[in-house]
C-alpha cells in the first residue's frame, strides 16, 4: 500500500503562515502538516509516500518521501494534481489532502477497507464546522449515502442541513478495480473537454475541477464509492482563522473532543 499526499496548492487563506512556505509545512501543535501525515502512514506501516508538490517546493525535501512538483499548479486543481503522480496509482493507493490530519484510528479503517474505491466521512462534521463557520451552509457540501453505506451524492451546494449525511475530509483510497476505474474515467472525462464541455463540472474548465467534481462523475458513470464512517478525529487547516481556533482548542485542553493526540 502506498500513499499521495495533495499539496500544490498556495493556501491564501492561511496567509501569512503561507507568506514564505507551502501550506504543508505549517505548523499545528508544534509539528508540521506533512509531518503529522507521514508520522500516521508510518504507524500503519506505509513507507511508500508520495507528495505532490507545487507552491514553494523547494521547501519540500524529505528522505521519507518521494516529491513530485505540479508545475501548473497555479492554473490547475486537486484533479490535474492527482494525475501528476499516475505512475504512483498502484494496486492499493490512499489519497490524501495536504491540509489535513487525522487520527490514527481514522486511518486503521481507510486501510482495512476491503472495497475498490473507499471515501472518508465524518457523519459529526457540525460539531467541527459550528466553530470554525458562523453559519456552516456556506462551507458545507452535499452528502448523500444510500442504505449500503455507498455514496449517491457529495460536493454540492446545499441549502439544508438534511442534505448533508456527512463531510468528505479530503482522505479516500482506491484498489484493485477502483485504481482502474480512476484512470480510465479520468481519461475518458479529459477526451471529452476538449469539445469544450467540462463531464465533471461544466461551470468549471476541465483543469480547475475539484476532486468531489470526479468523484461525483466516478458515481454517475456507476462506481461504488463507499463510505467511512467517521465520528470527529480530524482537522482541517484551511485559513488563519482555522490556526487560531485549534491552537486556542489546544491551549484551552478542549480539542479532545474534535482531535486527539
Amino acid at each position: 500500500m502506498n500513499a499521495i499526499i495533495l499539496a500544490a496548492g498556495k493556501g491564501e487563506r492561511l496567509k501569512p503562515l503561507t507568506q514564505n512556505i507551502p501550506k504543508c509545512l505549517v505548523k499545528l501543535f508544534g509539528k508540521s502538516l506533512l509531518d503529522w501525515q507521514i508520522e500516521t502512514f508510518h504507524k500503519l506501516g506505509i513507507f511508500d509516500i508520495t507528495v505532490i508538490t507545487g507552491y514553494k517546493s523547494e521547501f519540500i525535501s524529505s528522505l521519507e518521501i518521494k516529491k513530485i512538483v505540479n508545475k501548473r499548479f497555479e492554473s490547475t486543481n486537486m484533479v490535474e494534481t492527482l494525475f501528476c503522480a499516475q505512475s504512483e496509482l498502484k494496486d492499493s493507493t490512499i489519497v490524501s489532502y495536504g491540509d489535513i490530519i487525522f487520527e490514527e484510528k481514522i486511518m486503521k479503517k481507510l486501510v482495512d477497507s476491503e472495497h475498490d474505491i473507499s471515501v472518508v466521512v465524518d457523519e459529526k462534521w457540525h460539531n467541527l464546522w459550528k466553530l470554525r463557520f458562523n453559519n456552516p451552509l456556506n462551507d458545507a457540501e452535499s452528502m448523500k449515502i444510500n442504505d449500503d453505506s455507498c455514496i449517491t451524492n457529495i460536493g454540492q451546494s446545499v441549502s439544508k442541513i438534511d442534505e448533508i449525511q456527512g463531510q468528505f475530509i479530503g482522505l479516500m483510497k482506491f484498489q484493485n478495480k477502483g485504481i482502474d476505474d480512476l484512470k480510465v474515467f479520468y481519461k475518458k472525462a479529459k477526451d471529452l473537454s476538449k469539445n469544450n464541455v467540462n463531464p465533471l463540472n461544466p461551470h468549471l474548465n476541465f483543469q480547475n475541477s475539484y476532486m468531489t467534481d470526479l468523484l461525483n462523475y466516478l458515481i454517475k458513470v456507476g462506481c461504488k464509492l463507499k463510505a467511512i464512517k467517521i465520528q470527529n478525529g480530524w482537522l482541517e487547516l484551511d485559513s488563519f482563522s482555522d490556526y487560531e481556533l485549534y491552537e486556542n482548542l489546544h491551549n484551552k485542553k478542549a480539542l479532545k473532543n474534535l482531535f486527539s493526540f
